[in-house]
């Protein structure tokens, strides 16, 4: 597809954040310009993110900061997700949460029960402010057959000093330590993100469109659930290394800002 067939079919934006909009706290290129064209061009942004270690707050303070953020914008994260997971699936079941302390107030004041003692169920998010104490209480719930959900599978982090480990990086060291992996993940790439997403905003997928850095997440997304998709070669994706992975994007741009016409 042309850039142009893509604005021309899709309502709403799906805008991954490190390595599409932003490496680190600085943005890419004229970013914050090309939303607002976006946006008066009618299409509704949200900015859907896999990263779990800041709260839907933590986000909308950062984009507010760094002059992204609109009130027409959305915010959706694997956190949020996996919060509405929860509550539905799982509702008044005692969580232990591998997470920032941010996020585990975020849950708890979602109706959410949190139990480092004896929880029902195990979360593991993506953790900056990970110790020692944490991964072995983690891993002995594993090995007592707790069931066991991730937030998202991303192996790395982008960022503008380099990459850093994710939260893939967390379920490999457990499957070694516990021999156990998640019984299931929520994030991108895959359905719940994009259920979720149509449910709250109320687009069809069809009318919908992901923009990301990453092939096995952001591009698989949307190739899994009927989203058209648009890699950026901003991030963690090379012209090189996006021949490794079956999945296909329908446009490839330099960065964001060569969305606009």
């Amino acid at each position: 597809m042309t850039k142009e067939e893509i604005l021309a079919s899709a309502d709403l934006f799906l805008l991954d954040l490190d390595g599409t909009l932003y490496l680190g706290g600085r943005p890419i290129g004229a970013a914050k310009e090309t939303l607002a064209r976006l946006r008066d061009m009618g299409k509704k942004l949200v900015y859907l993110s896999n990263n779990s270690s800041r709260t839907e707050a933590e986000y909308r303070e950062k984009l507010t900061h760094i002059g992204f953020f609109d009130e027409r914008d959305g915010i959706f994260t694997s956190a949020t997700a996996t919060e509405a997971y929860l509550k539905e699936h799982h509702a008044g079941k005692k969580v232990f949460l591998l997470g920032t302390e941010k996020l585990r107030e975020e849950f708890a004041g979602r109706g959410i029960a949190l139990d480092g003692e004896d929880p029902d169920l195990l979360v593991l998010a993506y953790d900056v402010e990970l110790t020692f104490e944490k991964l072995r209480r983690f891993d002995k719930f594993l090995r007592r057959g707790k069931p066991y959900l991730a937030t998202h599978p991303d192996d790395v982090c982008p960022t503008e000093d380099g990459s850093m480990p994710d939260i893939g990086s967390f379920i490999e060291l457990f499957a070694r330590s516990s021999g156990r992996r998640p019984d299931l993940v929520i994030g991108k790439p895959y359905p719940l993100m994009a259920e979720e997403t149509e449910k709250i905003y109320g687009v069809p997928r069809s009318r919908m469109c992901a923009v990301g850095d990453r092939m096995y997440t952001d591009i698989r997304f949307g190739n899994r659930n009927n989203i058209k998709t648009v890699l950026v070669l901003s991030g963690e994706t090379t012209e090189e290394n996006m021949k490794n992975f079956p999945d296909r994007p329908d446009l490839i741009l330099p960065d964001i800002n060569a969305i606009l016409p």
